[in-house]
């Protein structure tokens, strides 16, 4: 099943803020050549962005979503992976998903663990590029990245 080109969009379009615990980072995509900023992962390892919320793109009850987040996070502790507090939505913060930015997952765990809580797909993040992976087929889309630095939490 491809992800509906509206929803695709979307995704391509969106920010993501990853709380470290100084900071909070926002990564915008950028053209496919360009990385500006800062990567938190000291050893260069991908850090994916998965999240629980609003299943299949559709807008489900606020606490249906942070239950589901809640048992992806137990999940992601149970793996025994590194993972940061994120959040993903448009770049005016109109739309926001609470996330969990992941270090230590392979790609194929990655979507997994996406696809399990019904999510249409997921961001892997390198020193060299931001991808944005579907879960339920071969679909992604590559760009580079730029961070923005936000002193405090979100």
């Amino acid at each position: 099943m491809h992800v509906a080109v509206d929803q695709w969009t979307l995704y391509r379009q969106a920010v993501v803020d990853v709380q470290l615990a100084d900071r909070t980072l926002r990564v915008t995509p950028s053209p496919w050549d360009m990385t500006t900023g800062f990567f938190p992962e000291s050893s260069g390892r991908t850090i994916h962005v998965i999240t629980a919320f609003n299943p299949g793109g559709r807008t489900v009850p606020a606490e249906d979503n942070y239950r589901a987040q809640g048992v992806l996070l137990d999940e992601i502790d149970r793996r025994g992976v590194a993972w940061w507090p994120a959040a993903g939505g448009d770049a005016h913060g109109v739309h926001v998903e609470k996330s969990a930015a992941v270090v230590g997952l392979s790609e194929a765990a990655a979507c997994e663990l996406g696809r399990r809580f019904g999510q249409d797909a997921i961001f892997a993040w390198t020193p060299g590029s931001w991808r944005l992976l579907s879960c339920s087929s071969d679909d992604s889309a590559v760009y580079g990245w730029r961070t923005t630095t936000k002193i405090g939490r979100h």
